[in-house]
């Protein structure tokens, strides 16, 4: 491992790259993307999740290589530039969004919003999209969202469905094209319970309950899975999963459905010191501390730093939590041995994609041992 750090070290200083930024192995995320071809169900598709790929050459990367034009979203603005770079992308919402804030986008953004399929999890909510149709004079597709036993919303059972799909049919501008499904929660059920295997097969059992309620041309998006899940569905009623921070692997996924999967995506930012820390106040508090094995007897300061993110390199870096954090300069534990000096760069495990990899700006693509390119992250806005 400190080998390949000390590549990706060498590539930062070769590519002239002196402050904190995302780096992005191109070659493991290939690897990574040929994981997922080799192991999707049959019959599904991927639909790529832009919230947690919120980078427009990375998606287009990935879709290009699964060929796929199916993307989840999440906020209108990154909604706007996906349809703007994508012409033939076909959007999905992955959580039901204010109709307010339905009506300005529609209304406002400069964009082909007859690609997107809203989300409904409420009979009000469906009732307030099928008066904004009406008000616009335009038709609007819409999905909804079926709970599968992650109990954060939706509708709760396949009755609750069916009376909504009545009451559809008095809105006359809204075309239902599916349902979407999230079961997160399959791989935290501890074996007590069933364990994660049984509670993917529960929730793919009350999706297909769920899909029986839809007419036959209400039935082009099947949605179900996240990244942890997405690979454990094999038959079922969906036609298609969801992906996104699979394809870098943060450290909340490591899950037994990604096995093999490698990181893809860290952080690198320079050590602007190495001292032997002292804590303010007299030194014999930080003696006794460090002799307690509380408080280390070396560190660093980070150029940066308070990251959603977990250190990784130099071995043994770690977080003291009685210096806390920073967001300017953070102060890193380090092994007694460590030879690291000021200029050298640590890095850091993402421990999720989402809003880490729009932090920087843009991302270092990483290959073949060099920086070959630079990708605009999408703004947080």
């Amino acid at each position: 491992m400190s080998a390949y750090f000390s590549t990706l070290s060498d590539a930062l200083k070769q590519a002239g790259i002196f402050q904190p930024c995302l780096v992005l192995d191109r070659d493991r995320l290939d690897g990574n993307i040929a994981l997922v071809k080799e192991r999707l169900g049959p019959g599904l598709a991927v639909r790529l999740v832009d919230k947690s790929l919120a980078c427009l050459p990375l998606l287009a990367h990935i879709a290009k290589a699964l060929g796929t034009n199916h993307v989840m979203t999440f906020h209108p603005p990154i909604s706007e530039a996906v349809l703007r770079t994508f012409p033939d992308a076909d959007l999905l919402y992955g959580k039901p969004i204010p109709v307010d804030a339905a009506r300005t986008t529609l209304t406002t953004a400069d964009a082909d919003w007859s690609r997107v399929c809203w989300l409904i999890d409420t009979q009000e909510r469906l009732a307030e999209y099928g008066a904004l149709a009406t008000d616009l004079g335009t038709e609007l597709r819409i999905a909804f969202e079926i709970d599968v036993g992650l109990h954060r919303g939706g509708f709760a059972d396949p009755e609750a469905l069916s009376r909504a799909l009545n009451a559809l049919l008095a809105h006359k501008r809204l075309r239902c094209e599916g349902v979407m499904a999230y079961e997160a929660h399959a791989p935290l059920i501890p074996a007590l319970f069933g364990g994660p295997a049984k509670a993917l097969a529960k929730a793919s059992a009350r999706a297909a309950a769920f899909v029986a309620c839809l007419g036959p041309n209400q039935r082009r998006i099947l949605n179900i899975g996240g990244s942890k899940t997405a690979l454990l569905h094999h038959g079922g009623a969906a036609n298609e999963v969801s992906m996104g921070s699979a394809f870098v692997l943060p450290s909340d996924f490591d899950t037994s459905g990604l096995d093999g999967f490698q990181p893809a995506a860290f952080i690198a930012t320079p050590m602007l010191k190495v001292v032997e820390p002292m804590l303010p106040g007299p030194p014999v508090v930080t003696r006794l501390l460090q002799a307690l094995g509380r408080f280390p007897a070396k560190g660093c300061y980070l150029y940066g730093g308070k990251w959603m993110a977990e250190p990784v390199f130099p071995k043994g870096m770690m977080t003291n939590g009685l210096l806390g954090l920073s967001s300017n300069q953070q102060f890193m534990g380090l092994p007694a041995d460590a030879t690291a000096r000021p200029g050298d760069y640590a890095f850091l495990r993402p421990t999720q994609s989402e809003a880490v990899l729009q932090q920087f700006g843009s991302i270092a693509v990483f290959s073949g041992g060099r920086i070959v390119d630079r990708w605009p992250a999408l703004p947080m806005a």
